[in-house]
């Protein structure tokens, strides 16, 4: 139940969060309030024990401050993301110490301004034959979401698109209509509150890096790295994946296509505001269709919401 890096699992986090709300419970409070089977809730009952985040005798427990429970695997966690940074700035500077002894053409290639780039985009996936991946930062240096058009004529011809959005991107006009039409297209599309850096990688052979952080907008022409196959691509593509792994689906196939956003946008965090403008529809009408899902869902929370939709696999 507890995933591999120390961290609390969807099941045990919605666990500990009834637990704090009541106050004392056992299996069966936990059952009944949180909408799980009884062996489901009595495994996450033992594990928040074992844990130390709740405690009691016999039965049933109390929930107990999470702070030095979780402290150190949120500090292993953070270990790891500065070692993996301190693993990509390594294998550039590999890199660097050791061109005079390749082609640079054969690994790195700097592309400058925003018209080579673009193109340079375009014929990435053009060229794909098996799988785009995309980081996709709320300010685009070359090309918007809006503009790809190669995306749905590679789409079309069976290339596969990955695709994580950072949350901000979801409010500027346009941009959401323009992913979920991807997503109906076949684009898989998930969201996070910030990415590191922008990427495209192309079936894992090719990457386009921008080299200009957000802070030097405005300086002088937009400056990417092109890299081909090498570990520094390498690397980019397992920070990919380690991101792609925790970022939230957004979107899915499937008839209910109005409720199917609403919990995506509802488990991504977004306010029921902005979900009302991109719906089209009132704030109030937003959260009566909410409250529908959580009676559907057997619960009476956002949390309990978010971790049945997780369980049930309604955005998968």
């Amino acid at each position: 139940m507890t995933s591999e890096d120390g961290t609390l699992s969807v099941t045990e986090l919605h666990a500990y969060r009834l637990l704090v709300r009541l106050g004392r419970a056992g299996v069966t409070d936990l059952a009944v309030h949180g909408g799980m089977p009884h062996g489901e809730a009595e495994v996450a009952l033992a594990s928040l024990r074992a844990r130390g985040l709740a405690g009691g005798i016999g039965p049933v427990l109390h929930p107990l401050p999470p702070d030095v429970a979780l402290g150190d695997a949120l500090l292993r966690r953070q270990q790891d993301l500065e070692n993996a940074r301190q693993t990509v700035a390594a294998l550039s500077e590999d890199y660097r110490a050791h061109a005079r002894r390749r082609d640079p053409e054969q690994l790195v290639e700097l592309v400058v301004g925003a018209g080579p780039l673009r193109q340079r985009l375009r014929e990435m996936q053009e060229n794909a034959h098996t799988e785009i991946l995309w980081f996709c930062r709320a300010n685009p240096l070359a090309m918007a979401g809006t503009d790809n058009d190669e995306e749905g004529t590679a789409l079309a011809r069976g290339v596969r698109y990955r695709a994580i959005y950072e949350r901000e991107l979801l409010d500027k006009p346009g941009e959401l209509e323009s992913i979920l039409a991807s997503v109906r297209a076949g684009e898989q599309a998930r969201t996070l509150p910030a990415l590191p850096v922008r990427l495209a990688v192309a079936d894992r052979e090719l990457a386009i890096c921008p080299l200009v952080p957000d802070e030097a907008r405005g300086l002088g022409e937009p400056t990417a790295a092109l890299i081909r196959s090498s570990e520094l691509l390498d690397a980019l593509v397992a920070l990919f994946e380690s991101y792609w792994e925790r970022a939230t689906p957004l979107g899915a196939d499937g008839p209910a296509t109005v409720d199917t956003l609403l919990l995506s946008l509802v488990v991504a965090g977004m306010p029921d505001k902005s979900i009302a403008t991109h719906l089209g529809v009132s704030k109030r009408t937003v959260q009566r269709r909410i409250d529908r899902l959580m009676d559907q869902a057997g619960v009476d929370s956002r949390t309990g919401l978010s971790f049945q939709a997780a369980r049930r696999g309604w955005l998968a």
